[in-house]
């Protein structure tokens, strides 16, 4: 388990219809980690449930974090614990914040939202706004009342183009990345139905110039051939050797064996589990790396990936 701190839920708030957000501060009122814009927190709600979420706040405001929660009848029950459990003046175990989906510095940026989605764009708003950044969002939901911080967003106007699809259909994702711009980064969240279709535009884009975080893994690939075989994992800090059988992951066979690797999510999309390879070649399944770092097979999600060499040396 990482690093965590207790917070005090100080406050609470209806941002739209289904989503929550919270308020966290130290119950001592000590100062918290400064975070950068595209950073998460992992929420620790009991009975074994963490849940990421991403801070939608001031990245210079120290007295607190702020997260905004979806609820999901039908998710894993962390939103529910969230929305019908949590109250103000409840205290949280919350991971120090650490951040997957980082904003590169850039002349100009284009931001794609959906839903909850809005979250982590919300900061990046601030940091391009401070550095004199040229940017646009485009912010797309099923209707306003489901839409969570449009008035936040009113300010911005002739920046931020909202759309939502009980009037005005899906946004308009040819026109806004058909055509690549010099300079400029695009940065998407939201559902994965959005995401694949903003993915698509990644190859009339210079590499690494669109950037997605995903709330959900995506669907892992099959594997080759006859399907997965045994792989021998070899820890080089604890010099612990154990064989991951085909039907468990990495992560699993190492707790098994009595290793303790940080863990969050389980599913590739969080990167708490990210760790460093010393020899081998990782077959990854994550939903988190880039191309490049995953070419480079300098790390691997031990909690989804597998190897495509017989042996994996890590550097745990």
């Amino acid at each position: 388990m990482t690093d965590t701190v207790d917070l005090l839920v100080r406050q609470m708030r209806i941002e739209s219809s289904g989503v929550l957000s919270l308020r966290l501060e130290h119950p001592r009122g000590e100062a918290l980690d400064r975070w950068t814009p595209g950073a998460h927190l992992d929420l620790h709600l009991g009975g074994g449930l963490v849940r990421q979420y991403s801070l939608c706040g001031d990245p210079d405001d120290k007295a607190g974090y702020r997260v905004a929660i979806l609820r999901e009848p039908d998710g894993r029950g962390g939103s529910r614990r969230v929305h019908d459990t949590l109250r103000p003046g409840d205290t949280v175990p919350v991971s120090l914040p650490r951040n997957n989906f980082e904003l590169l510095p850039s002349p100009r940026y284009v931001f794609v939202a959906g839903g909850i989605g809005i979250t982590p764009i919300l900061a990046m708003i601030v940091e391009a706004q401070r550095a004199g950044a040229d940017w646009e969002l485009h912010y797309g939901g099923r209707s306003r009342a489901t839409m969570a911080f449009l008035d936040e967003l009113a300010p911005h106007e002739g920046r931020v183009h909202v759309v939502t699809e009980d009037t005005d259909g899906l946004l308009d994702l040819p026109s806004i990345l058909g055509t690549a711009r010099p300079g400029t980064l695009v940065y998407a969240c939201g559902p994965e139905g959005l995401l694949t279709a903003v993915e698509s535009y990644a190859g009339t884009w210079p590499d690494g110039a669109i950037r997605l975080e995903r709330f959900k893994a995506k669907e892992r690939p099959a594997a080759e051939g006859d399907g997965d075989q045994p792989i021998t994992v070899v820890c080089e800090q604890s010099g612990v050797s154990a064989t991951v059988d085909p039907d468990r992951t990495i992560l699993e066979t190492l707790e098994e064996a009595g290793v303790d690797v940080p863990n969050s999510c389980r599913e590739g999309i969080c990167g708490t589990c990210e760790t460093r390879v010393l020899c081998g070649t990782p077959d990854h399944r994550d939903s988190l790396l880039t191309t490049a770092e995953r070419e480079s097979g300098a790390t691997i999600m031990i909690c989804v990936s597998r190897a495509r060499s017989a042996e994996l040396v890590l550097d745990i």
